[in-house]
């Protein structure tokens, strides 16, 4: 097996984990996805340290992610992409010699959903439980995030985004800086969601800078909310009511309500979920007609017996 010949001396792994800051630090990306390709950075700095570098050393991690029963699909496939620009960035250093990510293509990935979203029950039990908390700035900002989940299938990240100048209650408008996005777009707010927003301002006094923000003790002033809190909080209320979704359940339950609501009108429905395509909308509205259609397919074989 070739191995490869690093620039004069051998990189120790500090500094090649600052070649790595280095490499994300390039990129044409948002904050978020630059810290995400970070985080998931060590993993592959691990490998490559127990196992060397050689020519075949991304096609190696990525047969190493294959054996990973822990790790959902999507998930190795960050963990690629992480390593994959590193290891470009070496390359166009000088630093290794060739591009060794060429040739090896990330794992297939099924694009139907693998959970399911919040439904009408468990969302009607959520509201009921967040009705009855006392009125304190941390219920307060839980009820305003959970709106903004719900009633307007925003993402976590957009919720980390959001500044108090950004929402015009007076006009029921917030303007969301969405995935993918270098622009504030405006979307309309549901009254349910104005009202929740309204009492969080007022008990929280907030008059600028980030609208939700941390509540850590090791947080300090005005620290934005990041999405891993978000993740923490959203999901400590749901095991509450034992609803056993994750986060990105509520997206899954605003687009999927919009669509039963619209009647698969799928062009009107994006205009509210903000998809830049129909694709991904077809899915869920694929998935909404197949669990309609399950009563037909069982009866079916009603008359079979084992």
């Amino acid at each position: 097996m070739k191995t490869l010949t690093l620039q004069q001396t051998e990189i120790k792994p500090k500094e090649l984990k600052a070649k790595a800051q280095e490499a994300f630090d390039l990129l044409d990306v948002s904050e978020a996805t630059r810290g995400d390709y970070r985080a998931r950075i060590g993993l592959f700095m691990d490998f490559i340290r127990k196992n060397g570098t050689n020519a075949n050393s991304f096609r190696e991690f990525k047969r190493y992610l294959a054996t990973r029963d822990d790790l959902a699909i999507s998930t190795k496939n960050k963990y690629l992409a992480s390593a994959k620009i590193f290891l470009k960035e070496l390359n166009r250093q000088g630093i290794i010699p060739v591009d060794i990510t060429q040739n090896t293509k990330s794992f297939s990935q099924d694009k139907k959903h693998k959970r399911d979203g919040l439904n009408d029950e468990e969302i009607a039990k959520l509201s009921g439980h967040l009705i009855n908390l006392e009125q304190t700035p941390e219920t307060a900002r839980l009820r305003a995030m959970v709106s903004l989940l719900a009633l307007q299938g925003l993402r976590q990240i957009e919720l980390s985004r959001l500044n108090v100048s950004d929402l015009d209650l007076k006009n029921k408008v917030a303007f969301i800086q969405g995935k993918g996005r270098d622009d504030k777009e405006p979307v309309d707010l549901h009254p349910e969601a104005v009202e929740a927003l309204k009492s969080y301002l007022d008990i929280s006094k907030k008059k600028s800078g980030a609208l939700f923000t941390s509540a850590s003790n090791r947080a300090t002033g005005d620290h934005r909310i990041t999405t891993r809190s978000i993740r923490r909080i959203i999901k400590t209320e749901l095991t509450k009511v034992d609803i056993l979704k994750s986060t990105h359940g509520f997206r899954h339950y605003f687009t999927t309500t919009l669509i039963k609501t619209y009647k698969g009108d799928l062009l009107t429905v994006a205009q509210y979920t903000r998809h830049r395509g129909l694709e991904m909308l077809q899915v869920y509205n694929d998935s909404i007609k197949k669990k309609a259609d399950l009563p037909r397919y069982y009866g079916a074989f009603s008359g079979v017996k084992f």
